[in-house]
C-alpha cells in the first residue's frame, strides 16, 4: 500500500473491534517499507498474567504482528520514547486509551501538561509515529465520575493529537477513512 502523501504522524481512531489496530499495523508496515524504516510497536498496557481475557487480547495483537518488529512496553513514558526515536524509526503506539488509564490519577493541571509534553514530542521527533486511540464519546454519558473523566480526557487527547497528525483515520466496520483529508477543523 504505497501512500502518495504519507503522513509523518497518523492518528487511527474508532470503536472497539472496528479494525483500527489492523489498519495501524498495515499503515506501519507500508510506511516502513516505503521509507526503509524499522517498526517498533509501543504497547501502553502492562502484562497481567492473572487477567486471562486481557492475555487473549494481547495474544491477538502479538500473533498479527510481523516477527521482525520490535516490541516495547511503555505504560507511561511515551514522550520520552518518541523523543528518543530517530528518522529510521516508525513507532506504532497502541493505545492512547490505555496510556490515559495508566495516568488517570493525575490532577487536571498535571494531565494537561502531560498531554502538551506528548504533543511537543510528536512535533520534535524525526520518526514516523502512528497512534491508535479508542472512541468512547459516541455512547451515553457514563453514570460514574471516573468514567466521565476517562471519556472527557480521551476526547481531549485525541483532539490534541489530531491537530499535529498529518492524517486522522477513523475506522468503522473494517473501513478506514482519513477524516483530516475530508473534513474541516472545528
Amino acid at each position: 500500500m504505497p501512500l502518495s502523501s504519507p503522513p509523518r504522524i497518523a492518528l487511527v481512531t474508532g470503536p472497539a473491534r472496528s479494525g483500527k489496530s489492523e489498519w495501524a499495523e498495515a499503515l506501519a508496515e507500508a510506511l516502513a517499507a516505503q521509507f526503509g524504516q524499522s517498526v517498533t510497536y509501543i504497547a501502553t498496557s502492562t502484562d497481567d498474567p492473572a487477567d486471562l481475557d486481557w492475555q487473549k487480547r494481547v495474544a491477538l495483537h502479538r500473533d498479527r504482528r510481523p516477527a521482525h518488529w520490535q516490541l516495547r512496553e511503555v505504560p507511561i513514558a511515551l514522550s520520552e520514547v518518541i523523543l528518543a526515536a530517530t528518522a529510521q524509526d516508525c513507532l506504532l503506539i497502541d493505545s492512547l486509551g490505555t496510556w490515559l488509564a495508566n495516568l488517570l490519577e493525575q490532577d487536571n493541571a498535571t494531565w494537561r501538561a502531560t498531554v502538551e509534553a506528548l504533543i511537543e514530542s510528536l512535533r520534535q521527533s524525526p520518526s514516523r509515529v502512528i497512534l491508535v486511540s479508542e472512541e468512547t464519546g459516541w455512547g451515553v454519558v457514563p453514570a460514574y465520575p471516573v468514567g466521565r473523566l476517562f471519556r472527557d480526557r480521551l476526547g481531549y487527547l485525541t483532539r490534541r493529537v489530531g491537530t499535529v497528525a498529518g492524517a486522522v483515520y477513523v475506522v468503522i466496520a473494517g473501513y478506514a477513512v482519513d477524516v483530516k483529508a475530508l473534513g474541516h477543523p472545528v
